[in-house]
């Protein structure tokens, strides 16, 4: 059992599961090499090139050498930093966009090596197909999904509009494995969606980041407000989030601080690296288009704030969660944050081919790094009434090979690593919950979030299971610089 817990992802085009990523698109800059070639170094790469051609036991492509070598040395950077090949480009210019092509499930890796469905798209071909939350696939077509790992699995799930693949399903109190014959197809995912939970108060989660989260969430609040205009709170639910684009974080921060407020700020190499990003329709409107918070109730910059974190809250969602904790505009609730504070910029290699590499780290209002340290609550809450489940399991930044470290604080402790008697028991203990759904009658961390905003006794975590205490927090107001 010592296999680490990975968070879930989306996919389907999708969002290929793990920890998304700010991004930035930009041209590759021209910029000249402050040190001249290492001449050495270059001549035994060209030797051990030669070596391959001449002695290996088989032919190899010429191409397939020069990419993996480009591959290779972008990822030994970090754990961000990747060269994107053609599939994986357009996989992410698409994702992005909130759209893609395939089968429209969210899924996480089961502790039996499966894959599990957390909950299938509203109208995509999962939904219709009568897939479930909890569900494990155990094939995609004749392949075994038990050795896999979850990005490879992913890559068969994709495929060409109209395209069709079959899933062998395990289902809880079904004694046979079912098998579902689905058909690719594009999806429009919203990234935002919200309900009034009882009157005066409201739930607005935001699953990812993308190109138009913003505009989904004005209309979502302007919705909310015409269901009850005399809203009381609001749960801003950020768990599970793993980041995207960062235009869309920062539309969401200034949709409730104040207007020109300082949202985020970015240190790199390079002079357009070095930025701060102001609640301002040219830092959120994607493609210059019209600012979508403008006719917004105003109320929404005054009501009761309560924002829901966790260890899958990663990258914009902590660039959200650390604006608005520290304008104190709201009580940040659940536990510490992935830590994933760094800038991807895409520069464009060929038409069809980009490098994602890590540019910048990321600061709050007030200076803090978010990098490999996340955001602490204010006030930490397990994930159930009984304890946080496996959440305390999973990695976070801090746990990743070649991690960028952070250059203005500690680091964040890394994930708990319990015993293997008491990670069995936990184990144990998850399969026999029903799949959590986020914003039901269920979801403990929702209510006692909703606590918080009536000012009724809210149920702490358990002393063991917060990582950092909320004392450890800094003080101050923001620079904005």
């Amino acid at each position: 059992m010592g296999k680490k817990l990975k968070n879930t992802g989306l996919i389907g085009l999708g969002v290929v599961a793990g920890i998304a990523v700010s991004l930035q698109f930009s041209a590759m800059a021209q910029k000249p090499a402050d040190q001249p070639l290492p001449l050495e170094e270059l001549r035994q790469l060209a030797d051990v090139y030669g070596l391959i051609k001449s002695d290996y036991v088989e032919k190899v492509d010429d191409k397939k050498l020069l990419t993996e070598a480009i591959s290779g040395m972008v990822a030994s950077l970090d754990p961000h930093s990747a060269y994107l090949d053609k599939r994986a480009y357009a996989e992410l210019r698409e994702g992005s966009q909130g759209k893609f092509v395939g089968l429209g499930i969210e899924i996480g890796e089961s502790e039996d090596g499966y894959i599990k469905i957390v909950a299938p798209i509203e109208d995509s071909p999962a939904w219709r197909a009568g897939i479930k939350p909890g569900d494990l696939i155990s094939r995609l077509d004749n392949t075994a999904v038990k050795g896999l790992s979850l990005e490879d699995s992913v890559k068969k799930m994709r495929g060409e509009p109209h395209s069709k693949v079959s899933l062998t399903v395990l289902r809880k109190g079904e004694p046979e494995p079912l098998v579902f014959h689905l058909t690719r197809e594009e999806i429009q995912q919203k990234s935002v969606k919200g309900k009034i939970i009882e009157p005066g108060y409201a739930w607005l989660r935001i699953a990812q980041f993308q190109d138009p989260t913003v505009d989904d969430l004005a209309a979502k609040i302007t919705e909310l407000y015409k269901q009850d205009p005399h809203l009381k709170g609001l749960v801003l639910d950020l768990r599970n989030d793993p980041g995207g684009v960062l235009q869309g974080a920062i539309g969401v921060a200034a949709a409730f601080l104040p207007k020109d407020a300082a949202i985020v700020s970015t240190n790199g190499q390079l002079s357009e690296s070095r930025q701060i990003f102001y609640g301002r329709p040219e830092y959120y409107a994607v493609h210059n288009e019209s600012d979508a918070l403008a006719k917004l109730p105003a109320a929404i910059k005054q009501i009761p704030l309560a924002v829901l974190v966790n260890s899958g809250s990663a990258s914009a969602s902590e660039i959200v969660a650390g604006a608005l904790q520290d304008y104190k505009r709201a009580q940040i609730i659940g536990s510490q944050t992935f830590g994933k504070g760094s800038v991807q910029t895409i520069r464009q290699l060929t038409a069809d081919t980009a490098v994602k590499l890590t540019t910048a780290r990321y600061y709050t209002p007030n200076g803090r790094s978010i990098q490999a340290k996340g955001i602490v609550p204010d006030v930490a809450v397990d994930e159930y009434a009984d304890g946080d489940g496996l959440n305390a399991l999973r990695p976070r930044e801090a746990d990743l090979d070649k991690h960028l470290a952070n250059d203005r604080d500690q680091e964040g402790v890394r994930a708990r690593r319990e015993e293997p008697e008491e990670q069995l028991r936990l184990v144990a203990q998850e399969k026999k919950r029903k799949p959590l759904e986020y914003g039901s009658g269920d979801d403990f961390q929702l209510q006692q979030a909703l606590n918080h905003l009536k000012g009724l006794p809210v149920q702490m975590a358990k002393p063991e299971t917060r990582v950092v205490q909320a004392a450890a927090l800094s003080g101050g107001s923001p620079s904005g610089k």
